[in-house]
């Protein structure tokens, strides 16, 4: 019986399979993982998940923006500078925004189209000569992988109750060399802030302009 058992393999094909050891059939996939455990794929149950207790992440702006990375994305000369400015100050002050409870934090924004005369007469006229302590401007920036990570690190340290950061906009900030605009490119560059705001826990805001070159597909036009 022992020998009939041995024998009830099934018989290899001719050619380069009659090559191949003799017990390819008893390797399992245990056989080829790595052997380094820091390689291995990190894995959770379900039921561990379900045990697991993660830090919540209030909104800034109730029913309208949480922490996180968002593309805000429109044609020139829409007012998008505008609506960033009322966002950033009524969560900087704590006011309610369109009726939207907001909870308030210091907030940091990179105007990287403007200078600072331009910026100040925007301001007077949306806000008069109320002024936020909380609300923070900057003119210019390093690029992504050429200092401005850090800058935005270093600023978090000095102000750790920043929960929002707008960058206005992205393209100014695009890596040197950033300008092929391919999708594997784009990905890599949103990819970079949405680690960098998923570590602190903040809400990073990206101003960004539509195309030229019309579509039907609204989606297209980013």
């Amino acid at each position: 019986m022992a020998n009939k058992k041995e024998t009830a393999a099934p018989n290899v094909s001719v050619g380069a399979d009659t090559e191949q050891p003799s017990d390819v059939n008893n390797n399992s996939i245990t056989n080829y993982l790595p052997k380094n455990n820091s390689k291995a794929l990190e894995t959770v149950s379900m039921a561990e998940l379900y045990d697991s207790v993660y830090p919540s992440k209030p909104p800034l702006i109730d029913g309208l923006l949480y922490p996180g990375t968002y593309l805000f994305v429109g044609a020139p000369k829409l007012g998008k500078s505008f609506l960033m400015a009322q966002i950033a100050y009524h969560i900087s002050r704590g006011i309610p925004l369109w009726d939207y409870p907001v909870r308030k934090a210091a907030v940091l924004y990179l105007a990287l189209e403007d200078d600072y005369r331009r910026l100040q007469e925007r301001l007077y006229r949306m806000f008069g000569t109320d002024g936020a302590d909380s609300l923070f401007f900057s003119v210019s920036a390093g690029n992504l992988g050429n200092g401005l990570d850090e800058q935005l690190q270093e600023f978090m340290k000095q102000h750790t109750d920043t929960r929002l950061i707008i960058i206005d906009t992205l393209q100014k900030v695009r890596e040197v060399g950033g300008d092929n605009y391919s999708y594997a490119n784009d990905y890599e560059i949103i990819t970079k802030l949405k680690q960098l705001a998923d570590s602190y826990g903040i809400c990073l805001l990206l101003v960004h302009h539509t195309r030229k070159q019309g579509s039907d597909d609204k989606f297209d036009m980013i």
